[in-house]
C-alpha cells in the first residue's frame, strides 16, 4: 500500500456524503424559505468535510491507542493499527485538519455575518470549537466519550441540530422551530450509521471496553433501536410536510422508502459482523438521497 492510498483510506471517503447531508438539508430548507446563498453552502460544505476527515483521523488514532483497533477487528483495516501510517504522522495530520477546520469555519462565519465579533459570530465560533473538540474527543484523550456510549448523542447534536439548524440560520439570519424536524431526521439517520458501525464492531469494542450502546444493551436492543431511528427520521420529515404549507411535490422523498425498508430487513436478519458493514455505505448514501429528494420536493 502506498502512502497516498493509506491516507485516502484514513480519510474514509465513504463517510463524507453523510457529513454533507446536514449542510445540504439546511441549505435546501433555506431555499424553500427564499434565503439561499451559494457562498454559505460552499463554505459550510468545506468546513464540514474538514471536520469529518478530522474525526476519521482522530478515530483511527484513538481506537488504536485505546485498543479497540487490533488484528482481530472486523471491518475495514485501520491505517495506524496496521502500521501503514505512523503515530507521529497521524498526530500531525490531526493538528493540520483541526487548523483547517478552524480557519475554514472562521471564514464561513465572516461571509455569513460579516462581523466576526457580533453575537452570532461569537456563538458560531464557540459551536465551531465545540465541533472540533467533539471530532477529536470521540476516541482520543483520557476520557473519550465514544467509550462511554455517548457517541449517538453527539452525532444527533452535530450532524442533526447544529448541522441542519446552524446552516439554515447562516443562510437566513433567523430561525423557525419547524427546521428542527428535518434536523432530527438527518441526526437520527446519522446515528443509525453509527449504530451500524457499533453493531459490526461489537466483539472488538467489548474486548477493548469501549462501552457503546450496542455493548451496553446487546444486539437485539440495537436492532430495535435502528428501527426507531430510521422510522423516526421518516416520521419527522412527514411532520414537517404536514405542518408546512405543503403540496404533493413535498412527498417526493417517499420514493426512497423502499431503500430504508430493505435496509431494516437486512439489519433484522443480520447475524455476522460482515452483514452490517455494507449497510454503512448504503445507509449513508440513502440518507443523502432522501435529503436531496426532500429538498427538491420542497422547492419545485
Amino acid at each position: 500500500m502506498t502512502k497516498a492510498v493509506a491516507w485516502l483510506n484514513a480519510f474514509r471517503l465513504r463517510t463524507l456524503p453523510l457529513a454533507l447531508s446536514s449542510i445540504i438539508m439546511g441549505s435546501l430548507l433555506a431555499a424553500f424559505y427564499n434565503e439561499f446563498e451559494w457562498g454559505i453552502l460552499i463554505g459550510a460544505s468545506i468546513t464540514t468535510l474538514f471536520l469529518q476527515i478530522l474525526s476519521n483521523l482522530a478515530n483511527d488514532y484513538g481506537d488504536t491507542i485505546n485498543g479497540a483497533d487490533h488484528s482481530g477487528r472486523q471491518g475495514p483495516q485501520r491505517m495506524v493499527q496496521s502500521g501503514a501510517i505512523g503515530l507521529r504522522d497521524m498526530r500531525i495530520a490531526i493538528v493540520v485538519f483541526a487548523i483547517l477546520s478552524l480557519f475554514s469555519g472562521l471564514y464561513l462565519i465572516y461571509i455569513a455575518f460579516r462581523e466576526s465579533l457580533s453575537f452570532n459570530g461569537i456563538l458560531f465560533f464557540l459551536l465551531g470549537i465545540a465541533a472540533i473538540a467533539a471530532a477529536m474527543k470521540y476516541t482520543m484523550g483520557k476520557n473519550p466519550y465514544g467509550y462511554k456510549g455517548m457517541g449517538d448523542i453527539f452525532v444527533l447534536l452535530f450532524f442533526g441540530l447544529v448541522g441542519v439548524g446552524g446552516s439554515f440560520y447562516m443562510h437566513s439570519g433567523w430561525f423557525t422551530w419547524l427546521v428542527l424536524l428535518p434536523a432530527f431526521a438527518v441526526g437520527m439517520l446519522s446515528a443509525g450509521v453509527l449504530n451500524l458501525n457499533n453493531m459490526r464492531d461489537e466483539k472488538s469494542d467489548r474486548e477493548a471496553r469501549k462501552y457503546t450502546l450496542v455493548v451496553r444493551y446487546g444486539m437485539g436492543w440495537s436492532k430495535r433501536y435502528q428501527f426507531i431511528l430510521v422510522i423516526g427520521a421518516i416520521l419527522s420529515l412527514l411532520c414537517f410536510v404536514a405542518l408546512a404549507d405543503y403540496s404533493i411535490s413535498h412527498f417526493l422523498f417517499l420514493v426512497a422508502l423502499p431503500l430504508f425498508g430493505r435496509h431494516l430487513n437486512v439489519v433484522h436478519k443480520a447475524v455476522n459482523a460482515d452483514d452490517f458493514d455494507p449497510e454503512l455505505k448504503k445507509l449513508a448514501l440513502s440518507t443523502l438521497l432522501v435529503v436531496l429528494l426532500f429538498g427538491v420536493g420542497l422547492i419545485i
